[in-house]
């Protein structure tokens, strides 16, 4: 079951809205089948492991890190084509929660004679998982929020200097994790000032993550590399209602972007509403890069499932910008709270993941 989970982690941020499944067939105790979700969520995990296998599938182990799916979509459905092959038994990490399958895949098994067994690896298999989790069982996607910071939390001087508070295996390592999100965001603020390219370089993918952006009004530059580019590498802009049929916004639709309208709330976008729409367009897993107002958006909003901070050995003083803005925290009792996941070494840089108490 780890060798399939690590074929599945293979297509984190290449496979939405479909989630990434691995499967491994055993006969006899050798591996004659493997496969993982494809890019764009097809063909499955099990039909190509099951391709792979060919006829050596007859009577043997099947582990897979999801439930096999019961229904019929562009293609039949897992669990019967792992009937139809002849597998004897079935490992499954953790039961999709996805109503069109939700124990329906274990039940056709069963029905059919299969020994089923589950819950190998849950713990490590929803962890992996918990993008397409979160987005089945509650309409958005995962939310990562990245920090780059000092040691005294600040992310830029008072004049807006932020290049590079972090070296360059931090920013490589950024990269990296890029990689396996579907989406990039960040605020309209963050994409004014440092006119970002938001994609994914030097470490060997050609499949880029969405590029989002939310601003409201859509006061964003038509000379970014953004704008530029959008034609190229898929770019949304989250903004409201109002907006979505301004001027401005058929300029970036013209451009190749795509807009995601959203009730404004207040004074400012509904932070829940914005995540619910990217649930609504398929995205799992979200990696947020800033800046500060919009982290303080999305931790006062209890949206953050994952923290991950990368600290440098550098000091600004208070005039500094902080890493996270206003939160309108008087107790800390009211604070958000995360456990550590990890801390780890990135050249002289330390990168620490945080995850929301009870996940």
């Amino acid at each position: 079951m780890r060798h399939a989970l690590g074929l599945a982690a293979r297509g984190l941020g290449r496979v939405w809205p479909n989630p990434a499944v691995g499967c491994v067939i055993v006969n006899q105790g050798r591996v004659v089948g493997r496969g993982t979700t494809a890019d764009g969520g097809r063909p499955h995990a099990e039909t190509q492991a099951l391709a792979q296998a060919g006829t050596a599938a007859n009577g043997a182990t099947a582990y897979v890190t999801l439930e096999p799916c019961a229904h019929q979509g562009e293609t039949p459905p897992c669990a019967k084509s792992l009937i139809k092959s002849g597998i004897s038994r079935v490992v499954t990490a953790i039961e999709d929660p996805d109503p069109r399958v939700s124990g329906a895949g274990i039940s056709m098994l069963r029905a059919a004679g299969i020994q089923v067994d589950t819950g190998c690896c849950e713990a490590e298999a929803r962890q992996m998982q918990r993008g397409f989790l979160t987005r089945v069982t509650q309409g958005r996607p995962m939310l990562t929020l990245k920090l780059a910071m000092t040691l005294d939390g600040r992310i830029a001087t008072a004049s807006g200097e932020s290049k590079w508070i972090t070296g360059p295996d931090a920013r490589r390592a950024v990269h990296a994790l890029r990689a396996s999100y579907d989406a990039i965001l960040v605020g309209a603020g963050t994409a004014r000032a440092d006119d970002p390219e938001l994609t994914v370089r030097d470490v060997g993918i050609s499949r880029q993550p969405v590029r989002i952006v939310i601003s409201r009004h859509l006061r964003l530059d038509r000379e970014s590399r953004l704008f530029k580019t959008a034609n190229v590498s898929a770019v949304w802009i989250i903004c409201d209602e109002t907006s979505a049929t301004s001027p401005e916004a058929h300029a970036w639709e013209a451009a190749g972007a795509r807009l995601c309208p959203v009730p404004s709330n207040g004074s400012d976008l509904s932070p829940a509403a914005a995540l619910c729409a990217l649930g609504d367009a398929g995205l799992t897993r979200v990696f947020c890069e800033g800046g500060g107002m919009l982290a303080s958006s999305l931790l006062g909003a209890d949206l953050v499932d994952e923290l991950i901070v990368f600290t440098a050995g550098k000091l600004i003083g208070a005039e500094g910008q902080p890493g996270v803005g206003p939160l309108g925290i008087s107790q800390l009792s009211q604070a958000p709270a995360f456990q550590l996941a990890g801390v780890s070494a990135v050249g002289p840089d330390i990168m620490q993941t945080w995850r929301r108490l009870g996940s």
